[in-house]
């Protein structure tokens, strides 16, 4: 590996900003001997390597690729997923034709929860977005069956036990007179939690829409379409705490 004065990286890194896969994906590659850097294979981690290295992956030469950012406003019966061996429909049919570069979706929204997902090949904001610890926010708009109690509202306000998980909440409102609407801010990344909590208190969750991610929001991004995110929208995601 070249060891001179350019700027060393680590080689999941590496892989990970060519937009590939994650680090742990890239991990494991590496692990597997698909990883080869100037022509000389690896299977050690934690290796790090100069801009003037040559990395392959099965025999294919890699490079970082530029950043791309994009918002789409998911509609209800798309899954969040790149190949469905189902052939259902799913978030990659809605942004064909966006770029040429393998964008990969942030966190996940379920088939029936409409809302803002975020597709990048920025892995180290990917990361932060979806991991916990960074606690960026996300807020729901959630549509019951029925109106919600004062027990339940102040239970899930106060924080819970659910299967075994300490539930916190950052913050929930009720959007409207049949307290049925109700607007839920939450930084836990855990599946379907936010149906979940509804769930737990037995209300049927008639509709479910991520309204905002971080400082992120839809406005003026109708149900179904997408956007490129403006370079002050991806630094406000990045420095967003």
């Amino acid at each position: 590996m070249n060891q001179n004065n350019s700027k060393l990286i680590r080689i999941n890194k590496y892989i990970s900003n060519s937009g590939i896969c994650s680090r742990r994906e890239a991990d494991k590659l590496i692990l597997k001997g698909k990883v080869y850097i100037n022509n000389k294979k690896i299977n050690t981690l934690g290796i790090k390597i100069s801009d003037q290295d040559v990395v392959k992956i099965d025999g294919t030469v890699i490079s970082i690729e530029k950043k791309e950012y994009l918002l789409l406003n998911k509609p209800k019966n798309f899954i969040t997923t790149l190949n469905d061996p189902q052939n259902r429909k799913t978030v990659k049919d809605l942004i064909k034709g966006a770029t040429k570069k393998r964008l990969f979706p942030v966190g996940r929204l379920d088939r029936n929860t409409t809302g803002l997902l975020i597709f990048t090949n920025d892995g180290d904001l990917s990361k932060k977005l979806t991991h916990p610890s960074f606690k960026i926010k996300k807020i729901y708009h959630i549509t019951i069956d029925k109106p919600i109690e004062s027990n339940d509202y102040k239970t899930i306000q106060n924080g819970f036990q659910l299967d075994g998980d300490e539930i916190k909440v950052d913050r929930i409102a009720i959007l409207d007179k049949d307290k049925k609407n109700i607007g839920l801010e939450i930084h836990i990344g855990k599946n379907r939690i936010v149906r979940r909590i509804f769930e737990n208190f037995n209300y049927d969750v008639k509709k479910l829409d991520r309204v905002m991610i971080g400082p992120i929001t839809k406005k003026n991004l109708k149900r179904g379409d997408w956007r490129f995110l403006k370079d002050s929208e991806i630094r406000l995601l990045k420095n967003f705490s």
